[in-house]
């Protein structure tokens, strides 16, 4: 077998182990060692791995069967049909996945979805018999429940009788109407704890010093197995109703709603929808979302399901959830990854942190890629090691943090991690703080304190990363999140997105400016260097001599390095406009092999460089000054620009009396029209082309 796979057997194998034993105490015993994201996001791992290798899933995996096991005080209910669960999906791309994998069964047949809000209560089945309760279950293990009847009838919000309390569609009201007379009709639902209640059973516990609860569905579902009906009747419990069973005549899940309401059922009510496109669907998820820390009751994203019941039941069941619906979630605040690295980072003021660089994960709704681990202490306290499989959450003002290490994950090749003694930066010895935990390099000249090496780095005529001002490069240096440039490219949407005035908005468009500016003209990538007298016309003159001796428009950084090596001092000496001093500072610096490790950093984080198109160096256009406007078919703005600026030419943004020649393309701005105002040289791209001929 191969490696790849011994491994993901092993991971799946550890993976079942842990799930079983958090859903045990979560679903059975109503404990929470680990959140609820927490745990869906193991369970959702496992189900991807599975997805990926069929032939390690089991009939006893945690995703082939429903959760829970039927305690022993209370008396045993077989579910005359079985109570499925949901496959849980966290993101547009996942629900689009489902969609493609339905339409294929579902053989050119349009339909639409019906949202539900999806509760975070104890699923429920209670049965009617000639419209009076029988009998209510939970749902246990899908096949078999508990009975608790008994405690369900002190629940204001179910009705012990039921009645019609409105207009029901024609095309069901006869057989409704038998069917509350003479027959069994099957309500599903969730019980519920609002939140207002929760904290009234908290404060009482508290008040006679016994254990809090820890959300209110786990208190929802502790009170249903209170042997005392009292208990129950004091927490005031609710009742959400999500499905109607018994009745043949249904042709939409909504109409089942609908008439659930009628019966004197609480629904999710006006946060359902009906939606035609996937559009729909993800403007409807987000309103529930933005809408969800308002409600009354605890919420954890929306259950969409094929309207019609005809395809619904078409499309079967797959393990053990039905394909026409999904739980589309709300992104967690928690989530497991594991730590691929630690790394020190150095801040502005020297003191050393260490960061978790850490698998790509998804945390309130962006992607986290460090967690802080504050100091050394902090490392010990969690027991923390490189490999380790860790709980990451993300709250408030603060980057995210490791909360747990799942240490029952482990596979035996995890590594320690200690603080090393020198700085990783400049290698001056660290120092710690008398009495204290902090770390701290004491070179006031070390680079990873230097925010004007950092500022200049980042700069329009360097890497040109829109957004970098210096505070945000200050807070970036003071959270440990970068302790040199290079890893500034390195940076997830959820590592900024919590720092002090960042929104997932601005977070959003940092990381498009940064990762935009991963391509860079060979010109700019040297001044950005900030190389010892090495300024633009110098490393203009740099990137003429590469331009002549390197073909391809666009080459990684070690062929720079490798290019920059093969000259000797004397080369370099002897090149035009380079005298000894500068002739030096290049030699040294591409030579030191701390700024050739530095540059492989770049390289490893996508730094491209590349040339402008049909360059030739020279001086032909000294004191030109050129402004283009329009779409330059095969060649953007900024090539354009490169090819007169190497030509000693001025590129500027706005047209003036001095500009001596607005470049046209397609569809141009009013830069034209502000050049035939002022009587400026206007040429078309062939000409502007001919000028390098």
């Amino acid at each position: 077998m191969q490696l790849a796979k011994i491994k993901t057997k092993n991971r799946i194998a550890k993976l079942k182990s842990a799930i079983n034993k958090y859903r045990y105490l979560y679903h059975v015993l109503n404990k929470s060692e680990i959140s609820e994201e927490a745990l869906d996001s193991l369970k959702h791992e496992l189900l991807k791995l599975e997805e990926q290798f069929p032939e390690f899933r089991t009939q006893d995996s945690p995703t082939q069967r429903v959760s829970g096991k039927v305690l022993k005080k209370f008396k045993k209910i077989r579910h005359e049909r079985p109570m499925i669960s949901l496959e849980d999906v966290f993101s547009e791309e996942e629900f689009e996945e489902w969609i493609v994998r339905i339409q294929k069964l579902a053989t050119g047949q349009k339909f639409e979805w019906f949202d539900e809000l999806k509760f975070d209560g104890l699923a429920l089945s209670l049965v009617y018999k000639d419209g009076a309760l029988e009998r209510a279950a939970t749902r246990g293990d899908g096949v078999i429940g508990e009975d608790v009847t008994n405690n369900v009838r002190t629940m204001e919000s179910i009705p012990l009788n039921l009645a019609l309390r409105g207009a029901v569609p024609s095309e069901n009201l006869q057989e409704i109407k038998k069917l509350l007379s003479t027959g069994i009709i099957e309500v599903r639902g969730e019980a519920i704890l609002t939140k207002k209640n929760f904290e009234m059973v908290n404060r009482e516990q508290k008040r006679q010093g016994l254990p809090m609860y820890a959300n209110p569905r786990n208190l929802a579902a502790g009170s249903i197995r209170q042997l005392d009906p009292k208990i129950i009747a004091s927490r005031k419990l609710d009742f959400f109703a999500y499905d109607l069973l018994g009745v043949n005549s249904f042709k939409r899940h909504s109409d089942k709603h609908n008439v659930l309401s009628v019966l004197g059922f609480k629904t999710g009510g006006t946060f359902e929808q009906i939606c035609k496109t996937t559009k729909e669907v993800f403007e409807h998820q987000k309103q529930i979302g933005s809408l969800r820390e308002k409600l009354d009751y605890s919420i954890d994203g929306i259950v969409v399901s094929v309207n019609s019941i005809s395809l619904f039941q078409k499309l079967g069941v797959v393990g053990k959830a039905p394909r026409g619906a999904i739980a589309f979630k709300f992104a967690p605040l928690e989530s497991t990854t594991i730590v691929e690295d630690i790394i020190v980072q150095v801040g502005r003021t020297g003191v050393l942190t260490p960061v978790a660089v850490l698998r790509p994960t998804v945390i309130g709704g962006v992607v986290v890629s460090r967690a802080t681990l504050h100091n050394e202490d902090e490392i010990i306290r969690l027991g923390v090691k490189i490999g380790d499989s860790v709980i990451v959450g993300r709250a408030g003002d603060v980057i995210p943090n490791i909360r747990r290490v799942l240490k029952e994950l482990r596979t035996g090749k995890e590594k320690n991690f200690s603080i090393p003694a020198h700085c990783p930066v400049c290698d001056t010895k660290v120092i710690k703080e008398k009495g204290g935990v902090l770390i701290y390099c004491p070179n006031k000249k070390c680079k990873a304190r230097s925010r004007k090496w950092l500022s200049h780095f980042v700069s329009k005529k360097a890497f040109n990363i829109d957004g970098l001002g210096p505070k945000i490069l200050d807070a970036f240096l003071d959270k440990g999140l970068i302790q040199d440039a290079s890893d500034i490219f390195t940076l997830r949407e959820g590592d900024i997105a919590s720092l002090e005035r960042f929104g997932k908005k601005s977070a959003s468009n940092i990381i498009q400016s940064i990762q935009n500016s991963k391509r860079i003209n060979i010109y700019n990538f040297l001044y950005a260097l900030g190389i010892l007298h090495v300024g633009e016309e110098t490393a203009q003159l740099l990137a003429r001599k590469i331009y002549e001796n390197i073909e391809d428009k666009t080459f990684p950084i070690h062929a720079l390095i490798k290019f920059l090596q093969s000259f000797s001092l004397e080369e370099l000496q002897s090149m035009p406009d380079i005298g000894p001093k500068v002739a030096q500072s290049i030699y040294e610096w591409f030579y030191d092999p701390r700024n050739v490790k530095f540059m492989k950093k770049l390289e490893n984080a996508g730094i491209l460089l590349q040339t402008p198109r049909a360059i030739v160096a020279g001086n032909k256009l000294k004191g030109m000054s050129f402004v283009f406007t329009g779409e330059m078919e095969k060649m953007s703005r900024d090539e354009a620009k490169e090819l007169v600026r190497v030509q000693g030419a001025d590129a500027s943004e706005s047209v003036s009396k001095k500009t001596s020649f607005v470049v046209v393309g397609e569809n141009p701005g009013s830069k034209y029209e502000k050049a035939k105002k002022l009587g400026v040289k206007i040429i078309d791209k062939q000409s502007f082309l001919k000028l390098f001929s």
